[in-house]
C-alpha cells in the first residue's frame, strides 16, 4: 500500500483490510479487549473498554492482532507493556480521522500508564472469534459477562 490515507472512514478500512491480509488465517473477532490484573489482591479483571459483538471498527483489534502475531482467533494472551505501547504506536496515526471516536487507542495509552505506575500488574488481550467457543480465560470469562445479557446464548 504506497500510501496510507489515515484522515478518513474509508482510508481507515482500506488499512485495515491491508493489514488483515498480512496475517494468515484472519479472523476478525466477534469481540475482544484489554484487561489488566488488579491494583490490589483481587484476582478479577478490570476490562475498560470492551469492543462488543456488533461494534463496527476493527482497526485496533488487526492492528493489536498484528503485533502479537494472532490469527484472531479465540485466545487468552499475555501482552507485554512494550507489546501494548507498539499497538498504541501502530494505531495513533488514526487519530488524524477525527470522524471516528478511537476509544481503544486512549483506554490502551491508560493502561501503559497503570502498568508503568504499577509493574506488577499484568495485561492481557482477549480475542473471541466465535462466541460459541469454550472460554479460555478467567479474563475472557469477565469480558463475556459485560455482554451476556446483549447477546443471549440460545
Amino acid at each position: 500500500m504506497a500510501e496510507m490515507d489515515w484522515s478518513t472512514p474509508a482510508g481507515l478500512a482500506a488499512i485495515k483490510d491491508h493489514l488483515t491480509g498480512r496475517i494468515d488465517g484472519w479472523r476478525q473477532p466477534v469481540a475482544w479487549a484489554v484487561g489488566i490484573t488488579s491494583a490490589s489482591s483481587d484476582p478479577s479483571w478490570q476490562l475498560p473498554h470492551v469492543n462488543t459483538p456488533g461494534g463496527r471498527h476493527g482497526l485496533a483489534a488487526v492492528v493489536l492482532a498484528s503485533v502479537l502475531r494472532h490469527d484472531g482467533s479465540t485466545a487468552t494472551l499475555a501482552l507485554s507493556p512494550e507489546q501494548l505501547g507498539a499497538a498504541v504506536e501502530g494505531l495513533a496515526p488514526a487519530e488524524a480521522c477525527a470522524e471516528v471516536h478511537h476509544a481503544n487507542l486512549g483506554v490502551w495509552r491508560g493502561l501503559l500508564a497503570e502498568v508503568e505506575g504499577n509493574p506488577a500488574r499484568e495485561l492481557v488481550a482477549i480475542f473471541v472469534a466465535d462466541l460459541a467457543d469454550p472460554i479460555t480465560s478467567d479474563a475472557d470469562g469477565a469480558m463475556r459477562a459485560t455482554f451476556e445479557d446483549l447477546h443471549p446464548r440460545t
